[in-house]
């Protein structure tokens, strides 16, 4: 949907509407029922035929509006939030995917969201094939007659690949436009990326990140056309998950995406500092930015992305895993934490971490290897950040 007000706007004001007692700062409905005006309305409500909130599982006035407001950002229709990014992206599944259907998956994707397809959906007697998305026909060679969805990240977590969205929706719309495309839109957040403007049709969230921001709230969203995010409430919510978002988590989301736009601004210009530091130290071997020149997936990321790169990046150490460790072990400024999009940086090791749900083989055909680090660059000054990884860096 287009709104009236462009981004850095909208982060903070609704287009339309206001609450009913003009409140300020949006207040947390903790009700877990709503009262009917009669039995009439009730039956009404439960049959759809009202907006009347029921039961906050189908529905909460706080997580209404937050709904809205990514909505907006995302420039869809319109948006379900999620207890958490695997509540949405499971309810995505559940909603679209049925026995006998059909996935096809880029193999560079987060490690929960690998073993959900690899492991989850293959239990229900759904097919998921895993390919490289970058490989040249190896998308048209993987869609089939039952295929029903296309699932990729981009950049991907947590080697930053990335993926030409405009060439996937192409490929697989032009094979059947029916394919719900899928993109997990995490790393980029909206104000460096907008995929539904590209022909994504579904996007989704893990909202715990740069959304909320402050690392203090888990919570998930989806984004697409209203036909769609109805059924996702109906089925993928309301009965397959029961993945509801909390009111007060709500709040402190909606207050955390007043500031996405200047957070952005700054974890993508101190990481592009650290990423060239990181380029040209002697102990680097290599450094995965989009930002960077020399990065295989840069001249696509310059096309899709814009106001900068994010503010996630991944190296390898001359030397491999042992330092790699040493150098997290090193750290004094930077947490040693999983997670990411927080304001306080964070440096993690995927292969015995966030992907180690991947075997060994899997984890090294998607491209992550075994000393491969992922820095959460944080809105720190990227001096003390650099200072940090610099004396670390010393000590292997």
């Amino acid at each position: 949907m287009k709104d009236c007000y462009k981004f850095n706007t909208k982060v903070m004001h609704d287009c339309k509407g206001k609450d009913a007692f003009n409140a300020l700062v949006p207040p947390i409905y903790t009700s877990a029922s709503y009262r009917f005006n009669s039995a009439e309305e009730g039956g009404a409500s439960f049959r759809g035929e009202t907006n009347c909130f029921i039961y906050t599982r189908l529905g909460n006035p706080t997580t209404n509006q937050l709904e809205k407001r990514i909505a907006s950002l995302e420039e869809g229709e319109g948006a379900v939030a999620f207890a958490s990014g695997m509540g949405a992206i499971s309810a995505v599944f559940y909603t679209l995917l049925a026995n006998g259907d059909h996935i096809v998956a880029d193999k560079t994707i987060y490690g929960c969201t690998f073993a959900l397809l690899n492991h989850g959906l293959t239990k229900l007697g759904i097919e998921v094939t895993f390919i490289d998305f970058n490989e040249e026909g190896a998308l048209k060679k993987a869609l089939k007659k039952n295929t029903k969805a296309v699932f990729f990240e981009t950049p991907a977590n947590p080697t930053l690949k990335i993926i030409d969205i405009e060439t996937v929706v192409k490929t697989v719309k032009q094979f059947n436009p029916d394919i719900q495309i899928i993109c997990d839109n995490t790393f980029a957040t909206p104000y460096h990326q907008q995929p539904i403007t590209m022909g994504v049709d579904i996007v989704v969230h893990s909202g715990t990140k740069y959304l909320n921001g402050h690392g203090d709230a888990i919570c998930g969203f989806v984004v697409g056309r209203n036909n769609f995010i109805d059924q996702c409430k109906m089925v993928g919510l309301k009965d397959m998950t029961g993945a509801v978002l909390g009111p007060m988590e709500a709040y402190l989301i909606l207050r955390g995406i007043k500031t996405l736009a200047i957070r952005m601004e700054r974890h993508s210009q101190n990481a592009m500092e650290v990423a060239k530091f990181l380029q040209f130290h002697p102990k680097v071997e290599r450094v995965y930015y989009p930002g960077l020149p020399g990065f295989s997936g840069h001249e696509i990321a310059k096309k899709q992305m814009k106001n900068g790169f994010g503010g996630i990046l991944s190296f390898v150490l001359k030397g491999g895993i042992d330092q790699g460790i040493k150098l997290i072990d090193s750290v004094k400024l930077i947490n040693v934490a999983v997670s990411l999009g927080e304001c306080e940086s964070l440096i993690e090791h995927p292969a015995s971490m966030t992907h180690s749900t991947y075997t060994e083989s899997e984890r090294l055909a998607s491209g992550i290897e075994d000393g491969l680090i992922r820095l959460s660059v944080g809105i720190e000054d990227a001096g003390d950040l650099i200072a940090d990884l610099s004396q670390a860096l010393e000590k292997i």
